[in-house]
C-alpha cells in the first residue's frame, strides 16, 4: 500500500484506531520519538498532513475497522 513498510503500516493503523503517539509506542515497545519518525514517513509517503487526514485515508483504505 502506497509502498509503506511493514512497520509504518503498523503505526498507521494504531493511529487510525486513536491511540496516541505514546501508546503506541507502549503497545509496539518502541520510543515515542520513534513512532513520530514513523509518522512523518507515513504523512510524507500517503500525502497527508494531519493525524485526521491519515485516518481518512486509511479509512478509505479498509485499514482499520
Amino acid at each position: 500500500l502506497a509502498h509503506l513498510t511493514d512497520r509504518q503500516l503498523e503505526v498507521l493503523r494504531a493511529l487510525a484506531n486513536g491511540l496516541t503517539n505514546r501508546e503506541i509506542a507502549e503497545a509496539m515497545h518502541i520510543a515515542p520519538k520513534t513512532v513520530m519518525h514513523h509518522l512523518t514517513a507515513v504523512y510524507r509517503t500517503i500525502g497527508v498532513r494531519s493525524r485526521s487526514e491519515a485516518t481518512a485515508w486509511a479509512m478509505r483504505r479498509r485499514l482499520i475497522d
